[in-house]
């Protein structure tokens, strides 16, 4: 178990997911649910999918620097590890379903197509022009559909887990109980808010000069 801070008084939660971490979490499933109800014409939210498409990318860079420089849990060398994945499908397959603090090795592998396959529909609806709109169409659909196996997974390792993994999500926390013997994870030390706050202006700065209209919600 890695070193961390010891757990809270009451014993009764650890704490995992760090609110920066959180935040991207909960803002990615908003931008590209946004992106995905506005993507035709005759939507109602039609003004907002190059926001929701703009502000995806930001998020995308600055989960990629999060996983080097952000708290325990979230750094990619904390959950990326394919040598954990058989042992894991093992237990599941036998009915034993382990409670991970962190990332379980299934949802690790998840984490990195999602990314990517959203870094690649920003990529081809803001870069391709005319000549790739089949294949933004393509990627845009294949994301919908890990989108969606994503969920389910979620679901079903909440109920193999016995925890609920999107309220933990929500919190950042998870219980003590399904964790013996686990400490609260390092948190992202100061100078990692630093780096990632500036990601994100630069990010968003890059944005505005390749495209100065890409956070208005409609005509500027």
């Amino acid at each position: 178990m890695a070193a961390g801070r010891a757990p809270e008084s009451s014993n009764l939660w650890i704490r995992v997911w760090d609110l920066p971490l959180r935040l991207f979490h909960w803002m990615l499933v908003a931008a590209v649910a946004v992106a995905f109800l506005s993507s035709e014409e005759e939507s109602a939210l039609n003004d907002w999918h190059i926001l929701a498409g703009w502000i995806a990318a930001i998020l995308i860079i600055f989960r990629l620097v999060w996983g080097l420089v952000g708290g325990e849990h979230s750094r990619f060398s904390d959950f990326i590890r394919p040598s954990r994945i058989g042992h894991h499908v093992s237990g599941l397959l036998r009915g034993h379903g382990e409670a991970s603090l962190g990332h379980n090795p299934l949802g690790a592998l998840a984490v990195v197509p999602l990314l990517a396959l959203t870094a690649a529909t920003v990529w081809t609806g803001a870069f391709g022009g005319e000549s790739s709109e089949e294949l933004y169409e393509v990627v845009a659909w294949t994301l919908l559909g890990m989108v969606g196996l994503h969920v389910i997974a979620v679901i079903v390792m909440s109920l193999l887990e016995r925890e609920n993994l999107v309220l933990a999500m929500v919190t950042g926390r998870k219980p003590a109980l399904r964790h013996p013997g686990a400490v609260d994870a390092k948190p992202p030390r100061a100078i990692a808010i630093i780096v990632g706050l500036l990601v994100v202006i630069g990010a968003a700065l890059l944005a505005l000069q390749y495209d100065p209209a890409a956070f208005c919600a409609s005509q500027c």
